[in-house]
């Protein structure tokens, strides 16, 4: 156990985690030459397409230091918001952390966050500056920034580069030398956490795990204490750059285990695993259960596909233990399900995997944040989209989720950085220089408000230079309203939004430009209109295709044309009592890039 160091690394997102892990790797001897490849951890093509970690990936190292062999388990994590619980899961497996630090940005949103999760579980940090052979590189600033946060000795701080390699021995030294041991007794009843899992369509739900105290061996007798089923261990082993069997895995140790589980409600991340003829006195705790922040409902195109679709989330959710999701209908999709995500980037994500690996053509509905309403009788009822809204006469008042958004930028922005969040309904609460010409802003602003385009405008304004972070702070009262939109009077619930009264009528009358665009013509005029409860806020009419009947009527009395005018005139009447009006999929997805 001495000899076992578990550390994960921790940053901002594009600061060179994964580059750096691939020079840890290659130093350590664990991939080979003919293996090396850019982003080595990252095994989705959606990794390397995007250039960023979706999941936390774990690999041991072996590593000799002053004649003796130690074995190091890494897990490098993603580093966007949107990813944050990945970071979380990974933090609860490691005793130590490095701290990335661009050399070229400073500290960000993100790096800060990450940094008080390490800190919060104890963690042994060791701060790290990258891309140190950067022309414009500012190593000295840096360093001045990371004394402030931490408040270490400027010496303790590494430089490294992880294009060049530079500076990756002395990482690997620092933790040897200062990343403790895991605690914990190899004699008692074994207590192992689970941290995540992956479906194998030949071998069923391999669990990784990291064991706190006691040992598991390949054949053992085990039990899940949450879930409370009992296995066969078939396999244990550690994972390289494959999985590696082994015969036993002692206290300390980060592994696999698999067991021929097959159906994904059996496996929970934060679970613990135990002997069945000697089990633990009690599960490991301090596991947060993940809090999704939007939710979006999401159909099968194809109306059969619904029981397929719901095995793919099942199978997502075991990769992916932040993403939930209950099955709901709506009368303009068929049934599907609610999904809640914890940022847009997740959603379009967990969109992209479902095509990819599951082949699955799905439609997304305006995503939107759960509401707590009051009603007058004292009920209070959580709503997740808006055709779970109660009448509006049977409403006292509703209450929307709030964060506190921290953003970190250069002075230039600060201007135009808060007069975007202003408009967008926050309140500002601090203002802090980290150094000279960097500013840390915390405003206290609605979820809602940033669900759309928010990080977009954010990043444009600011040339890319503003890191953004966020985590909720409670709830508070809102002027909501529930804008429908109807076509020829019929409401479409899949449009139907829930958004505050100061916006409500700028956003109906854009969307109902919108539609007009993009809904086709049809025999009969198409009424698109933007409704309050039972007031008509903004209208836009898709003109009908006109057959010129009186082509074919040349002289005689007018009466002829009149009659065949008439004649029209009753089958488009008739057609406008049976016609509907089909929506195409893009007017769902429109709605999102009203602004575009």
């Amino acid at each position: 156990m001495d000899n076992i160091r578990n550390f994960c690394i921790i940053a901002h997102i594009d600061h060179g985690k994964s580059t750096l892990a691939d020079r840890l790797l290659q130093y350590t001897g664990t991939v080979n030459e003919r293996q090396a490849q850019d982003q080595v951890l990252d095994d989705m093509d959606l990794e390397r397409e995007r250039g960023i970690t979706i999941k936390s990936h774990a690999i041991q190292m072996d590593y000799t230091y002053e004649g003796k062999k130690y074995v190091l388990n890494l897990i490098d994590t993603p580093g966007h918001v949107d990813f944050s619980y990945e970071v979380s899961r990974s933090i609860a497996a490691c005793e130590g952390a490095l701290l990335i630090v661009d050399a070229t940005q400073g500290i960000q949103a993100q790096t800060i966050s990450n940094l008080y999760l390490a800190i919060e579980h104890n963690l042994e940090i060791i701060p790290v500056i990258n891309k140190i052979d950067l022309p414009n590189a500012m190593p000295e600033e840096v360093k001045d920034q990371i004394v402030d946060l931490i408040g270490c000795d400027r010496d303790d701080i590494l430089a490294a580069s992880g294009k060049t390699g530079e500076g990756v021995d002395k990482i690997l030294e620092r933790i040897v030398q200062v990343i403790p041991p895991p605690k914990g007794d190899p004699q008692a009843p074994l207590q192992a956490l689970i941290f995540d899992s992956v479906f194998n369509s030949f071998r069923g739900i391999i669990a990784y795990f990291k064991i706190v105290n006691g040992e598991i061996a390949t054949g053992d007798f085990v039990k899940f204490v949450n879930t409370g089923k009992q296995y066969n261990a078939d396999e244990v082993g550690v994972l390289r750059l494959d999985r590696e069997p082994r015969k036993v895995l002692h206290t300390g140790d980060v592994g696999y285990i698999i067991s021929g589980i097959k159906t994904s409600r059996e496996v929970k991340v934060g679970d613990t695993i135990t002997h069945v003829d000697r089990p633990c006195a009690n599960a490991i705790e301090g596991f947060e259960e993940v809090k999704p922040m939007v939710f979006a409902g999401v159909y099968p195109v194809v109306a059969d596909e619904y029981e397929d679709l719901r095995a793919s989330l099942e199978k997502l959710q075991l990769n992916d233990a932040s993403l939930t999701f209950q099955p709901e209908s709506s009368a303009a999709l068929g049934f599907g399900f609610r999904c809640g995500f914890l940022g847009l980037l997740h959603m379009e994500i967990i969109q992209e995997r479902l095509d990819r690996e599951f082949n699955m053509d799905v439609i997304t509905t305006v995503p939107n944040v759960s509401f707590i309403c009051h009603t007058k009788k004292g009920e209070t009822l959580e709503v997740h989209n808006p055709s779970g809204l109660p009448a509006v006469n049977t409403i006292d008042y509703i209450e929307e989720p709030y964060i506190n958004a921290q953003i970190i930028s250069n002075v230039d922005y600060i201007g135009s950085i808060m007069k975007l969040c202003i408009d967008k309904r926050g309140v500002l609460k601090n203002q802090t220089y980290v150094t000279g010409n960097r500013v840390e802003v915390t405003f206290d602003m609605p979820l809602s408000e940033i669900v759309f385009d928010f990080y977009d405008k954010l990043k444009s304004i600011s040339k890319g230079y503003a890191s953004f972070d966020y985590h909720p702070s409670g709830y508070g009262r809102a002027n909501l309203v529930k804008l429908d939109i109807l076509l020829n009077g019929e409401g479409v619930d899949a449009l139907s939004s829930l958004i505050h009264a100061d916006h409500a009528y700028d956003l109906g009358r854009k969307m109902c430009e919108k539609l007009k665009e993009l809904i086709p013509r049809q025999q009969f005029d198409v009424a698109i209109q933007a409704a309050i409860g039972a007031k008509i806020i903004a209208r836009e009419t898709v003109r009908q295709v006109r057959k010129d009947v009186t082509a074919k009527c040349y002289g005689g009395d007018v009466s002829r044309k009149r009659k065949l005018l008439e004649k029209q005139k009753e089958g488009k009447k008739r057609m406008r009592q049976i016609g509907t009006v089909e929506v195409p999929q893009k007017a769902f997805l429109a709605v999102l890039k009203l602004d575009s």
